[in-house]
């Protein structure tokens, strides 16, 4: 009986003894395969980093670059659209207009967002090709947008295959005329295509000013006189009062009324885009409808507090000029003292009060 009984108790032991070798094995293995997967991780977060520190040590989005390109279908190679004017001339296109390297705002839209992802994280003097696909670049062809209407819903001197006409607010182009009906297709000429982008990123730029005539340019397509200045302003802004004085305001409130908010006069500063208001600013029409979303952008995108388009009005000696003159004299001046000034400034007083009542007549 007691040799029976050591065997047993041998082969439990050994039974034990073989659990902890599995045991420490699989502590083993769970300890290696965590390993590995803590180094894939480290591996994988340090490509993340090298990615990111690559993207941000070049172009990003919010700065002005200035890039020369050229746009054309991939499926014939039609020329889309260029800043190259000997690619406009060898294609004949654009006689009116100037052709020229173009400043955009990354991230803003002002080109295909595919290219825009495409400049992001490059510098200044490379190069790239980008193909933007048909649904970015001027949309998918709809079959449904090519519908026939009356030719009395055209003006006679459109009605012939490929004039362009706008219907409705809609522009696109006559197919086919027949009778009294005629074809025209509503798709953008450019429709389906998809388009081949080769660009050249020639400078980024820092001067403020020419920052805000590049916006003015991609907004209206114009030059105009402009700067920036620091304003000094006074403005009311309301007291806030210290922890004291609110504790001691709680405590008397079931004794007095509430009291008046208190206002305090303070100088600030107001960091403003001026704009020189030329009759090619104030007539252009785009401004007219869209001036309050423009400046919105100007404020957005240089970072200042406002914008003042400013007029100059009385340059010279004209009723305009009397008027700022007269204007800035004041109402201390007596009967002389006018007189001494009109005649400083060249004026015939007579000739003056002729001109004031045939004004008046």
């Amino acid at each position: 009986m007691s040799n029976e009984s050591e065997a047993d108790e041998a082969e439990t032991e050994a039974q034990a003894a073989e659990d902890v070798d599995e045991s420490e094995a699989e502590s083993t293995e769970a300890v290696e395969e965590t390993e590995t997967e803590a180094e894939a991780e480290e591996t994988e977060t340090e490509a993340d980093a090298e990615e990111t520190e690559d993207e941000e040590s070049g172009l990003q989005r919010g700065d002005f670059v200035t890039i020369a390109y050229t746009a054309r279908t991939v499926e014939d190679g039609t020329l889309v659209d260029t800043t190259d004017p000997e690619v406009a001339e060898e294609e004949g296109v654009g006689e009116d207009q100037e052709f020229a390297p173009r400043t955009v705002v990354l991230g803003e839209g002002h080109v295909f967002g595919a290219v825009e992802d495409d400049i992001v994280g490059k510098e200044v003097d490379d190069e790239g090709t980008v193909t933007v696909a048909a649904a970015e670049a001027f949309g998918e062809f709809d079959q449904d947008e090519v519908r026939t209407i009356s030719v009395d819903r055209i003006p006679e001197d459109d009605r012939y295959p490929g004039a362009h006409v706008d219907i409705d607010g809609e522009h696109g182009h006559v197919e086919t005329v027949i009778g009294g009906r005629a074809r025209v297709d509503f798709n953008h000429p450019l429709a389906g295509e998809d388009v081949e982008y080769e660009y050249e990123i020639l400078d980024e730029v820092e001067d403020r000013e020419a920052k805000a005539q590049a916006l003015m340019d991609t907004f209206l397509d114009i030059d105009l006189e402009l700067w920036f200045e620091t304003d000094v302003e006074e403005e009311e802004q309301l007291v806030e009062p210290d922890e004291d004085e609110e504790a001691a305001e709680e405590g008397d409130e079931d004794e007095d009324e509430e009291s008046e908010p208190e206002y305090e006069t303070v100088e600030v500063e107001k960091e403003t885009l001026y704009i020189e208001a030329t009759p090619q600013l104030t007539m252009n029409q785009q401004w007219m409808m869209g001036k309050q979303q423009i400046a919105q952008q100007l404020v957005d995108q240089l970072g200042v507090d406002r914008v003042i388009v400013q007029e100059t009005l009385g340059e010279g000696m004209g009723m305009g000029g009397l008027g700022g003159m007269m204007g800035g004299m004041g109402g201390g001046m007596g009967g002389g003292d006018i007189e001494d000034a009109l005649e400083d400034e060249d004026i015939d007083a007579d000739e003056l009060v002729e001109e004031l009542e045939g004004a008046g007549e």
